[in-house]
């Protein structure tokens, strides 16, 4: 008993140590350790937003997995990663930025208080609409696309990261 007590207790430790741990690493911090978002890390590199958020913020980041990238038109995100299209580049990626710390029962709570959709305006200035599909939270671009929040909740010390499966655009 007394060593299934222990062991309990060092589980719990560990536990509350990788929690900490994670919430020291923001939300760029995050991003570069995922697989799944090379490409999103090498366009926010691009676009030189690393600095920006890696500041206090707090940010709310809808990230687009490498496999949504790939869902654009050949020669795109090469295209956006050239110096010259880096204002471009830019506004893309922080179309994809809400400031303030939105977990998903904040985004869901503002859904409900929109009646089904919630209007969130974005660090570039654009509005992504959110609402409930089978289930899942979707996202509708200001060009009529939509994404689906796949993971939520991966916090850091400056906000949270919702992974996305496609790419919203502005207008």
């Amino acid at each position: 008993m007394k060593k299934q007590i222990q062991s309990a207790l060092f589980a719990a430790a560990m536990f509350l140590t990788i929690s900490a741990t994670a919430q020291k690493n923001d939300i760029v911090d995050i991003a570069i350790g995922s697989d799944a978002h090379t490409t999103l890390v090498a366009a926010v590199k691009a676009a030189d937003l690393v600095s920006t958020l890696k500041t206090d913020g707090p940010f709310t980041v809808f990230a687009p997995v490498n496999e949504a990238f790939a869902k654009l038109p050949a020669g795109t995100v090469d295209f956006l990663l050239k110096p010259e299209n880096k204002a471009t580049l830019a506004k893309i990626l922080t179309y994809h930025v809400v400031a303030g710390n939105l977990d998903a029962n904040a985004v869901i709570a503002a859904i409900k208080e929109g009646k089904g959709t919630a209007t969130l305006t974005t660090v570039s200035g654009g509005l992504l609409k959110a609402s409930i599909d089978n289930g899942k939270v979707k996202l509708t671009d200001e060009k009529g696309g939509s994404s689906f929040v796949t993971v939520a909740d991966l916090k850091g010390s400056n906000g949270v990261i919702h992974v996305i499966d496609t790419v919203v655009l502005p207008k």
